[in-house]
């Protein structure tokens, strides 16, 4: 993504219409697996109050996520951006006590103190912090724990279940009417006043049609290959694998990119806040198999009819 918008490379230094273009090749590609190729089948279920209650919120909140988030990486380096990142399960946490999804205990306070600590850290040992580039990530990072507290409340309140694709068509721009009021709105409207007139004055249309595509591929990509991954995997696979990207993204970056400069600080704060999010998952995983066992005694210790008890009432 830096790569695309950093103007000592691709230098298409316009996040909105960037994020803007990878919402609306997702959509028309998943519309063509979906209606015209038909490799998958759209679930049914998915109704009008489902969809403007819960699928646009969730969509909303994506489209704000990456637009923030993209942004951010015209101040700030890649590697600082993922240490930032590191502070999602804290506003995860406090959103989800404020909708009552999450219920606040000592030992939660602990591990979001580590990890705020760790950010700090790594934060500190900064040598070209950008406070508008970390007020842009943090304002992604918000719209993603915000995106995440809605798709919980999503499945928990509505039950609908979605194959990956469904769910990308879903909260894609191109939803046929809806799509007026899902995430294509919440991002054409800004990039018609924020970044088409600068695009129109520099001639930036004539952008390289190639490198986007491909760009936009690796983009619906990752998409589809979290989406597969929380589906056909654990928990703890897809929390696992989080933590292993992050590491990976920030060392790549700073191989890749010579404006990145690691200090042992960034890497000792980060460490911290990483620990403090393993720390996070392991506690969230134990709850979870916990709730599940309860939830499979439960129904075990539910009584069954049995044939006399049948043939009594039959009499």
């Amino acid at each position: 993504m830096q790569w695309v918008l950093s103007s000592k490379e691709i230098n298409f230094p316009y996040p909105l219409g960037l994020t803007l273009l990878h919402m609306i090749f997702s959509s028309v590609l998943c519309f063509v697996l979906t209606k015209v190729l038909k490799i998958l089948k759209v679930e049914e279920g998915m109704t009008l109050e489902i969809y403007t209650t819960s699928v646009i919120p969730i969509g909303a909140m994506f489209a704000m996520t990456l637009w923030l988030g993209n942004t951010a990486y015209l101040y700030i380096s890649v590697a600082f951006a993922q240490m930032l990142k590191a502070v999602m399960p804290v506003a995860v946490f406090i959103l989800g006590v404020a909708a009552g999804l999450e219920v606040m205990s000592m030992r939660m306070l602990l591990i979001m103190s580590v990890i705020s600590f760790g950010v700090l850290v790594a934060s500190y040992g900064e040598i070209n912090i950008n406070w508008i580039g970390v007020v842009y990530q943090m304002g992604g990072v918000v719209g993603e724990a915000l995106r995440l507290i809605f798709m919980e409340i999503f499945v928990r309140k509505k039950g609908l279940k979605l194959n990956p694709i469904s769910m990308m068509y879903y909260v894609s721009p191109c939803r046929q009417h809806l799509d007026s009021l899902c995430s294509a709105l919440c991002l054409l409207i800004p990039w018609i006043f924020l970044e088409k007139p600068k695009m129109d004055a520099q001639g930036s249309w004539n952008f390289q049609p190639l490198v986007l595509t491909l760009n936009s591929i690796c983009t619906f990509a990752l998409n589809l290959s979290v989406f597969l991954v929380i589906q056909h995997t654990s928990a703890l696979t897809i929390r696992v694998a989080g933590v292993v990207k992050d590491w990976v993204v920030v060392l790549l970056s700073a191989i890749l990119f010579a404006d990145t400069k690691l200090t042992l600080i960034n890497i000792f704060g980060y460490a911290i806040a990483i620990g403090g999010v393993a720390a996070y998952n392991n506690f969230k995983l134990k709850k979870e198999v916990t709730r599940a066992a309860i939830s499979d005694s439960n129904s075990s210790s539910s009584p069954i009819p049995t044939a006399s008890s049948s043939s009594k009432v039959s009499s």
